[in-house]
């Protein structure tokens, strides 16, 4: 879908092409609303002001569309397709690693009660990795700022390749 083609796609259609950049009823209404845009960076600044930042009842309900890091969601739902195509980066990774990882979603979901959320597009598994331990120390409050911010960076990424 391009620009033009989201400026003119039925309101319906066009709050189903944003629920799946980012689950906010708030922001899906606010940048339907604000349709037809002049050009994808507008677009994409308008998205970023209307996200930041996210509540935490918003993170949550984003968070429900998106699957553990590592998880392959095999869905037919455009959700599924933009996370398959931001892991599929993340390349082939040792037994060891993937070992690691999944203690780690584990770990992190018993300490903060949520999936660990981190923007995959360009990072390596080792990467992802070493965030994911990193964070496991953070305090709460700071996690969730942080969960907020990757939230509004993989909306941005999507919502790109939505309107390019």
């Amino acid at each position: 879908m391009s620009l033009t083609e989201f400026n003119r796609a039925a309101d319906g259609d066009a709050r189903a092409q944003l629920q799946s950049c980012l689950r906010v009823s708030r922001w899906v209404d606010g940048l339907s609303a604000r349709r037809p845009f002049s050009s994808v960076e507008e677009a994409l600044e308008l998205a970023h002001t209307i996200a930041h930042p996210l509540t935490e009842e918003e993170i949550d309900e984003a968070l429900a569309g998106h699957p553990r890091i590592g998880d392959r969601d095999d869905s037919d739902t455009a959700e599924a397709a933009h996370s398959r195509r931001e892991q599929g980066g993340l390349g082939d990774a040792d037994a060891e690693i993937l070992r690691r990882l999944d203690a780690g979603n584990r770990a992190y979901e018993e300490r903060f009660g949520r999936v660990f959320l981190i923007r995959a597009a360009g990072r390596t598994h080792q990467e992802v990795l070493t965030e994911l331990e990193r964070r496991l120390d953070l305090d709460p409050a700071r996690e969730l700022e942080i969960i907020g911010q990757q939230l509004e960076e993989i909306a941005a990424l999507r919502l790109e390749g939505l309107l390019r």
